[in-house]
């Protein structure tokens, strides 16, 4: 009796199974478009299921490129490189890379005994300035009265204006140093000078640290303000005679992101520099609503020119191994569509639009499956 139950159990399970199948299949074979006489017979019910759509033939301006790479910079008088004008020690270094400077902020302090020597030999000769003067001043008198000669007229003179010469030199390289020649002549000697920040920007680099010796002109850190950011891109020589100022860039940060930015030419090179290229300048369009980064890699498209291309959404041109097609609705009866299958060459792709070649076997008035063909073609 259990023998019996069991192996009638087994039956229905396996009568389940192969009707499940069935079903399966026949729900599958609903979804697959027919092909009868070369032709893709598709359902109004597929059509509607599938949300296919029709459409025609279409004339797009599609744009002339010239390719180029290039990267973000900043004009030269927004990137500043901070450094020394004399040697010493570095006291004070309290900036990091990527810290906000504002023009004229202390940045560092530099510590060199030879700084105290400066302001002695001013103050030493500041203090004979003055008698010097006087005494240029009493000779000359006495040299235009006949009473002292010229000889001691030229000394005097002579000595006067080296003093002052060498007055006006310290005094100088005292401003340079950023140490104020009327606190020196105060008496207040320091060993210390402070370097503020030239431009107002954000530190990029940071090159020596704390207790370094700097030597004169060696770069201590680099400030860049980014506020006016361009294009610095390389054009190769054969196309640069289709470039011309205005025309529109759209380039894109591949290795930020796949969104598409915006940018004219501004300016074009004059001279043939590595790898037979160009330099073109273009200026970003809406640029205070980007936060580029002075240095990034972008790959840019120029467009010279524009032409006139029978084309057809994206969606409509199907890629089967080396060959592009579509379907062109042949004929629509009983609530069914046939399409027929017709190869295409791609002439070019551009803003969801793909151009063909649009030859005597198109007609103007042709219905091509815009929406669903990749379901029917790419099976």
């Amino acid at each position: 009796m259990r023998n019996l139950i069991y192996s009638i159990l087994m039956l229905l399970v396996i009568l389940a199974t192969v009707s499940c199948g069935e079903e399966k299949k026949n729900s599958k074979d609903t979804q697959k478009a027919n092909r009868t006489d070369d032709l893709i017979k598709i359902t109004q019910a597929q059509f509607d299921q599938n949300k296919m759509a029709l459409g025609t033939i279409e004339q797009k301006e599609f744009p002339i490129i010239v390719e180029a790479t290039g990267m973000i910079d900043v004009p030269p008088e927004n990137r500043s490189v901070v450094s020394a004008t004399m040697g010493g020690y570095i006291k004070t270094l309290p900036l990091l890379i990527g810290d906000l400077v504002t023009k004229g902020q202390a940045l560092l302090t530099i510590e060199n005994p030879d700084f105290v020597t400066l302001q002695q030999q001013y103050m030493e000769i500041s203090s004979q300035l003055d008698y010097l003067k006087s005494e240029n001043d009493r000779q000359k008198t006495l040299y235009e009265e006949n009473i002292s000669s010229e000889k001691s007229f030229l000394k005097v003179a002579s000595d006067y204006k080296s003093a002052l010469a060498k007055y006006n030199g310290l005094r100088k390289q005292l401003l340079m140093l950023n140490i104020s020649p009327t606190n020196v002549e105060g008496g207040n000697i320091t060993s210390v000078t402070t370097i503020y920040a030239p431009i107002s920007g954000s530190v990029t680099k940071v090159n020596l640290t704390r207790g370094s010796y700097v030597a004169p002109a060696t770069s201590i850190l680099e400030i860049i303000d980014n506020n006016h950011i361009h294009l610095e891109l390389s054009v190769f020589e054969k196309d640069i005679m289709k470039i011309e100022k205005d025309q529109k860039i759209n380039f894109k940060i591949p290795e930020a992101t796949s969104d598409s930015y915006e940018a004219e030419v501004h300016l074009i090179g004059t001279s043939i520099g590595e790898e037979r290229t160009i330099k073109v300048h273009g200026h970003l369009i809406k640029e205070d609503k980007n936060k580029f980064l002075t240095g990034m890699f972008v790959e840019a498209s120029i467009i010279v020119d524009s032409s006139e291309i029978s084309s057809l959404p994206e969606e409509a041109v199907v890629n089967v191994g080396d060959k592009n097609f579509v379907l062109v609705l042949e004929r629509k009866e009983n609530g069914n569509y046939y399409f027929k299958q017709s190869e295409v060459r791609v002439m070019d792709r551009y803003a969801g639009y793909t151009g063909i070649e649009n030859n005597t076997k198109f007609k103007a008035a042709d219905q091509i499956l815009t929406k669903g063909a990749f379901s029917l073609l790419g099976d």
